[in-house]
């Protein structure tokens, strides 16, 4: 990530050492808030610095995703795995079928299994039924927790690269998008600071020629890949969300 981050947009942990076999890795540490932490409700910052907050992340992400590589970076680029539409929609079948295997002899969830076919088919058919965007770098597990806000002119902070893969743009900033709208409808983040920041996901998606389509694309599929997780009530909104969305569309 330093040869592939060498534009300097994004600050990126270093390593300061690791064990023989390489099972215990000591990272530095980046200072500064996440974009998680300030968009709580509890959060002691004021609207103003978390709209600064969001458009300096903004900033950084489209300069990284429009910037060009030298031959190092192109070569680190060329060398990480390919996640094409087809890829998604496959890995969110798989994980709807390990779900309906695990469960598939527990009575009381026989409506959440219809429930479920029905919502992967869905969800697999908008993956790849229109023309995918270009493929990008893609961090793969981006979301507010993975990045850092530092005071003053300090690059943002990037976290957790072990997803990062040759992706469309729009998976990246769906997965960010959806995770901002479940912590509104958790509580966890004011109306007001969903909509700064959701807005400023969506600005960099136009800045990036980001297809809406495939924006919705992924979306779909991230929420339905959140219906699976065992978290209490998470089943019942990602698939109400997504109901909600087939509705509207």
């Amino acid at each position: 990530m330093d040869v592939l981050l060498d534009a300097g947009n994004f600050t990126t942990p270093r390593i300061l050492r690791q064990s023989s076999q390489a099972d215990v890795i000591a990272f530095s540490a980046i200072p500064g808030p996440t974009l998680n932490e300030l968009g709580r409700v509890e959060a002691a910052v004021c609207d103003e610095a978390f709209a600064r907050a969001w458009e300096k992340w903004s900033r950084a992400w489209v300069a990284e995703l429009n910037g060009s590589h030298g031959p190092a970076a192109r070569g680190v680029l060329d060398s990480l795995p390919l996640r094409s539409a087809e890829w998604e929609a496959a890995k969110v079948c798989r994980r709807v079928d390990d779900w309906l295997q695990h469960n598939e002899n527990v009575p009381e969830l026989s409506s959440q299994r219809a429930v479920l076919r029905a919502a992967v088919e869905q969800v697999a058919m908008n993956l790849i039924r229109t023309a995918p965007d270009p493929v990008v770098w893609a961090h793969g597990d981006l979301y507010d927790k993975q990045i850092i806000v530092p005071d003053g002119d300090i690059a943002p902070g990037l976290l957790d690269f072990d997803s990062t893969a040759r992706h469309e743009a729009a998976r990246d900033l769906a997965g960010l998008d959806v995770h901002l709208e479940l912590h509104l409808r958790n509580n966890r983040m004011t109306p007001a600071r969903y909509l700064t920041a959701h807005t400023q996901v969506l600005a960099v998606a136009e800045e990036l020629r980001v297809s809406p389509a495939r924006f919705e694309a992924y979306s779909d599929a991230i929420w339905l890949r959140l219906a699976l997780s065992p978290l209490p009530g998470r089943f019942s909104l990602a698939i109400g969300v997504l109901a909600e969305r087939a509705e509207r569309n």
